[in-house]
């Protein structure tokens, strides 16, 4: 799997780089400045991308302006931010184009070489993965009408755990039920958020988004 890594810290890219090549992906770029992040997404067109979002020159937001801007010319360009800090506004900027292939971790919730892997293999594979305080920070102010407004709260617990990639087998252990009562949960949301009938992956996206874009 190619990547492209956006990160301005030389020992965190050097070790992401090196974990990386360990588990069998291909660094194509590894850049330290926004403009360079776009430079090499565009060129490379990696699998996965893994962004920073304070990078040089500004050290703002420049590594998830690099993100948006490439998924502008590539539409569902897959992006997992790694990073110390909640971006708001350009968290939902990311999330709105409803194509998925998002995630949006926080560096100090990242625990183990296992966990990182595998929420940038769901992120490629074009699901989303959240962590929990980004996705209360999004959520936060937000009216959750229309169609949420119809969830139960344990349809809406299922969905939240949903969003940080959590498998149903992972939410039911989590929530100590069996995995048919997660299974007839998530059947549920499909049906009050009216997603059309596709792949059940596919379908888990866009309830995800829907739920994250309050």
């Amino acid at each position: 799997m190619r990547v492209v890594l956006g990160e301005d810290l030389f020992l965190l890219r050097d070790g992401l780089t090196r974990l990386l090549r360990a588990y069998g992906f291909e660094i194509v770029a590894s850049v330290d400045n926004g403009p360079d992040l776009v430079a090499a997404l565009l060129e490379h067109r990696p699998d996965v991308a893994v962004v920073d979002v304070r990078m040089p020159p500004t050290f703002t937001d420049e590594g998830l302006q690099a993100a948006l801007r490439a998924r502008r010319e590539a539409p569902g360009l897959p992006v997992l931010v790694l990073s110390q800090y909640v971006e708001q506004l350009y968290a939902r900027e990311l999330l709105a184009d409803g194509t998925g292939a998002v995630g949006y971790l926080l560096k100090d919730k990242v625990f183990d070489s296992d966990q990182f892997v595998d929420a940038l293999c769901r992120v490629a594979g074009g699901g989303t993965v959240m962590d929990p305080e980004v996705i209360a920070k999004l959520l936060a102010g937000t009216a959750q009408a229309g169609p949420l407004a119809g969830l139960t709260p344990r349809e809406r617990e299922v969905l939240a755990l949903m969003a940080e990639g959590r498998s149903n087998q992972a939410i039911a252990q989590r929530l100590v039920v069996t995995e048919r009562a997660v299974n007839k949960h998530v059947s549920n949301i499909f049906v009050k958020l009216d997603l059309p009938v596709s792949d059940s992956d596919n379908r888990r996206v866009l309830a995800v988004l829907a739920y994250l874009n309050g």
